[in-house]
């Protein structure tokens, strides 16, 4: 979207500079990265970075200074996983954009906004690999908030470990050792000093948590960087030793409640009239589409929305989205009244519907024009400020923008921002 930029890139590119990529990636991780890497940074204007760092600034203070909202949020939390010791603001949080075109210009609209850590520690080295196996332009940034790579990492240490020792620090997930994105758990593990341990061997002793160190010693937890996610426990039954309602004496770097506080839930929130957030889509729950007003909202949005037929009736400007699913699990494009009424209707709340929106294709590539997808990553350490610290982007020629569904494609998956410094 720079053109001089990307011209220059795709002119020079070579394969064996992408070798290079992934070959330091792999080095710098320990281990091999699973998920597909685009061949390619992209390169904007840091306005537009800025543009959506403040809009999900925003969003987030929004939904913080409403006690209704949070009220509501808070009753959607499955049983059993509203966890004790609640935090005063989330440590993480991300905010997804696609672009889109209004008039002459490209608009960022919000995708999702999500209250829980993603890739900080890949993402950080992903910038720096690409700058060095393709030898970018010294006078180009990635870091958001004015950071730079020292204070980004200092930013990030000091909101996983808050005022513990590494050693009382440990990042949970489930079966960390096969998870995608094991080599974020990797370089976070080395850059902070802390441990990576499956949230289900965690043990108890009266009130605290353990965990075994590499010489077998159990060592107290004192604080717990978060990476498991709830829909994933649920799913997997994964059955843990403490229970998560119970105030343990353990902080949370990421407490999970948040997951569920600031999530898609949010997003027929932000968009209701008549303070409708301009980059918000229109988006109704499930249940009020069905049996409540939700059809007149969406309409009156200008959301176009088919005469319910009976159940063949396609509604092909909507999304129909799991509100706690993560990486995209369970959407469905184009559904149909069938489909809808299919769903139970005591689950129908944990449902929403969201005005489809068409992502622009702007990258330039060998194989054709490919659309972006920008997750701004924002940290918050405690006692400190939000603060937008790091981009994340997803290039894709799919019907969705996760590299899982962009496969056997070249030119798409995990990718990085630039932006001119001057």
């Amino acid at each position: 979207m720079i053109p001089a930029l990307r011209a220059r890139f795709n002119r020079r590119y070579t394969p064996e500079e992408y070798a290079s990529l992934l070959e330091l990636l792999e080095r710098r991780s320990s281990v091999r990265t699973e998920f597909r890497v685009a061949e390619t940074p992209v390169f904007v204007p840091l306005t537009l970075l800025e543009e959506m760092a403040d809009a999900g600034v925003e969003l987030a203070r929004r939904l913080m200074g409403d006690p209704i909202y949070l009220g509501a949020a808070r009753q959607a939390i499955p049983k059993g996983y509203s966890v004790a010791a609640e935090t005063a603001h989330p440590n993480f949080l991300t905010a997804d954009f696609a672009l889109v075109t209004a008039g002459d210009r490209l608009e960022p609209k919000l995708v999702e906004i999500q209250a829980f850590p993603s890739i900080y520690g890949f993402q950080a080295v992903l910038c720096g690999a690409y700058g060095e196996a393709f030898d970018l332009p010294s006078g180009l940034g990635c870091f958001l908030g004015g950071l730079n790579e020292e204070s980004y990492w200092k930013l990030l240490r000091e909101t996983v470990l808050g005022r513990r020792a590494p050693e009382e620090v440990v990042l949970t997930e489930i079966d960390p050792l096969h998870q995608k994105t094991r080599p974020d758990f990797e370089i976070t593990a080395r850059r902070l000093g802390i441990a990576v341990r499956d949230i289900s061997t965690l043990s108890v002793a009266q009130n605290r948590l353990h965990y075994e160190t590499a010489d077998g010693r159990l060592a107290p937890v004192r604080r717990i960087y978060n990476r498991a996610i709830a829909d994933e426990l649920i799913a997997r039954n994964v059955r843990l030793p403490f229970d998560l309602a119970r105030e343990w004496d353990v902080e949370w770097a990421g407490h999970p409640n948040w997951y569920f506080l600031i999530s898609k839930f949010s997003i027929p929130w932000l968009s209701r009239p008549p303070d409708a957030h301009p980059v918000v889509p229109p988006a109704v729950f499930l249940d009020e589409f069905l049996d409540g007003p939700g059809r007149a909202q969406l309409e009156e949005r200008g959301v176009l929305i088919a005469p319910d037929a009976g159940p063949e009736t396609v509604y092909g400007e909507l999304l129909l989205k799991p509100l706690f699913s993560f990486a995209g699990k369970g959407i469905r494009f184009d559904p149909t009244q069938g489909e809808l009424e299919a769903i139970p209707r005591a689950r129908r709340r944990e449902f929403l519907l969201q005005q489809k929106m068409q992502f622009v294709h702007t990258i330039a590539t060998p194989f054709g024009l490919t659309q972006p997808e920008f997750r701004i990553l924002y940290l918050w350490p405690d006692g400190g400020d939000l603060t937008p610290a790091l981009s994340l982007v997803r290039l894709g020629r799919g019907k969705m923008m996760g590299v899982d569904y962009n496969k056997n494609q070249e030119w798409v998956g995990a990718s990085a921002a630039f932006y001119p410094l001057e």
